[in-house]
């Protein structure tokens, strides 16, 4: 069995972990870490520290009133992406143990190709210079 990091529990809700294979469980927020615990393999999990979390993003749709999913950038490990029945909650929770200048939007996809697009329209005005 996987011991905690946690010594005080803030919130648990059922979510997905998007990371290889779609692996579902439970989603816990703590004052030590963010973990995730599948639910029929004890062997699958995730622990991460709130010393480890670089950022967290969001993705938002509708003005804030959907968000599919969001992502932990760990300052050594990468990225890892889930999503929950109650998002909002999740990323409210998180909210008390990391600054909110770390809690950040994604890109919209019009913010997107209008990053593709200008970068083409400059590259191609250097080559010509």
């Amino acid at each position: 069995m996987v011991q905690s990091l946690n010594t005080k529990v803030d919130l648990v809700t059922s979510g997905t972990s998007f990371i290889g294979m779609t692996d579902y469980g439970d989603i816990m927020i703590g004052d030590k870490a963010f973990e995730f615990y599948h639910l029929h393999n004890s062997r699958k999990y995730i622990q991460i520290p709130w010393e480890e979390v670089d950022y967290v993003v969001a993705s938002v749709l509708f003005k804030g009133k959907w968000i599919p999913r969001y992502a932990i950038q760990t300052k050594k490990n990468g990225r890892f992406i889930f999503a929950s029945k109650e998002p909002k909650k999740v990323l409210r929770a998180m909210r008390q143990y990391i600054d909110g200048q770390k809690m950040v939007r994604s890109l919209s996809f019009i913010d997107v190709l209008k990053n593709s697009l200008f970068r083409k329209k400059k590259s191609a005005e250097t080559n010509n210079s």
